[in-house]
């Protein structure tokens, strides 16, 4: 797994510990369905929206383009991840893996930030401490 364009402490040189993971198995079916459709080089983008009933939904995409400025870039098991740095506060600590069940097939979030889902799965609501550190951080950038 590297870390690219993460700060690195000047000190120990070493990149801090990513703030999400992608297991080994999701990350194989990434790669697997990127290369089906022609994509090798493409990333999967993640992040949070406003919606859905518990007010947030995930968000996971396929892209071709390079990283925006305010992304945060990981690449687990070969497989690049762009995450937004507004989105990060919401899954901080999370794993997206892969779930292959009669039910569903495909990425599944385990979001330690998570005070409640939906019955569908697709949305969530936050612990009320992620929303106090997140607007306390939008208030010291506008000042």
């Amino acid at each position: 797994m590297s870390t690219e364009n993460l700060p690195v402490d000047s000190a120990s040189r070493e990149a801090p510990a990513p703030r999400i993971v992608l297991s080994p198995e999701a990350a194989r079916f990434v790669r697997g369905r990127l290369e089906k459709e022609g994509r090798p080089n493409a990333a999967l983008r993640v992040g949070v929206r406003g919606g859905g009933c518990n007010g947030l939904v995930y968000v996971l995409d396929y892209t071709d383009d390079p990283p925006r400025a305010r992304d945060i870039v990981y690449e687990f098991d070969g497989t690049k991840v762009f995450v937004d740095d507004r989105s990060i506060d919401y899954i901080d600590g999370s794993t997206i893996v892969y779930e292959n069940t009669l039910m569903f097939q495909g990425l599944k979030f385990k979001n330690p930030l998570e005070a409640s889902t939906c019955g569908c799965g697709e949305t969530f609501s936050v612990k009320a401490d992620v929303h106090a550190t997140r607007k306390s951080k939008t208030l010291a950038t506008t000042k």
